[in-house]
């Protein structure tokens, strides 16, 4: 049963779009906590005043101790990956779900990653930057919501009156939703709920925001990104071959065991392979490879046979 499960999910993580790939991470990591936390409790015999769970999240976390950060790098990154609260996990991912297949729709799937690791760096930045002025130190940061927040402003300024169905309220206009949530941040921050996670949130959107403003202007901030993403994506040059030239045997009836070899000239077909091989590659050079046919992809790996 396990084996099938982790079959599907190889599948929908190999086959699916950004956004499913990003949750799959984002509940995978979630999994690991809530295991890694359960060892630590069963192995601690319940004992609340043991703290290694906590020791071991701040090396996932993003700290207000810039010197921390500074030394552990890493965390830049993996605390917007990182949930320890289930509904904290299922509203974000839920919220990923829904605007994340209006953006990657409207913008192209290729920019939902780095607007997701870009809203959640300038979140990051804002946290980092005002965190000193909220709290006296030892406070944290983590959890995928100024990333999400980042799609979500990106879907809502693209395209405000998309209408979304939601339950008990009915179709609702995608600007309204975004509003709504940005008041819910500010209200949260007013009352001095969760301050840090608030701004962050709201530094999320104020990427998705720019970001958008940026590419209506010409400007795709996450072109360098997805080229160094196909860089290292690209396949494997296969050196062509030298083509075996064919043969043909000549028995004169004077000498039956004389024979002359006679060159035959490229045949067309080959002519007609490499001309789609060479137009393949431009298709990847532009594009990508994931932007291929399955036609186009097969026909790549049955080339790199011959």
């Amino acid at each position: 049963m396990f084996r099938s499960i982790l079959n599907d999910i190889r599948y929908q993580f190999e086959s699916g779009n950004t956004i499913t790939r990003l949750i799959i991470v984002n509940v995978g990591v979630f999994l690991a906590v809530i295991l890694f936390q359960l060892i630590v409790t069963l192995s601690t015999g319940f004992n609340p005043q043991h703290g290694l769970f906590g020791e071991v999240m701040n090396y996932l976390f993003l700290s207000d101790d810039l010197v921390w950060d500074a030394t552990h790098p890493w965390t830049i990154i993996t605390h917007m990956f990182t949930h320890v609260g289930f509904f904290h996990l299922l509203f974000n991912m839920m919220i990923l779900y829904w605007f994340g297949r209006i953006a990657g729709d409207l913008l192209g799937d290729h920019r939902m990653l780095p607007l997701y690791l870009y809203s959640g760096l300038a979140g990051a930045l804002i946290y980092l930057l005002s965190a000193p002025l909220i709290y006296a130190g030892g406070s944290n940061l983590h959890g995928a919501s100024a990333a999400v927040m980042g799609i979500v402003a990106a879907a809502g300024i693209t395209a405000p009156d998309y209408q979304m169905r939601l339950l008990f309220l009915g179709d609702v206009r995608l600007k309204y939703i975004v509003a709504g949530l940005l008041v819910i941040y500010m209200i949260g921050i007013a009352s001095m709920d969760n301050v840090g996670g608030h701004m962050a949130h709201l530094g999320g959107a104020a990427f998705g925001f720019f970001y958008v403003h940026m590419l209506r202007q010409g400007y795709d901030l996450t072109r360098g990104f997805n080229r160094m993403i196909s860089f290292f994506r690209r396949p494997v040059q296969i050196p062509a071959r030298p083509v075996k030239r064919k043969v043909t045997m000549e028995v004169s009836h004077r000498a039956a065991n004389r024979k002359t070899d006679q060159q035959t000239p490229p045949s067309r077909a080959y002519d007609g392979e490499q001309d789609r091989l060479d137009a393949i590659l431009d298709k990847i050079k532009q594009s990508g490879y994931d932007n291929l046919s399955e036609e186009d992809k097969n026909f790549l790996h049955d080339a790199s046979q011959k």
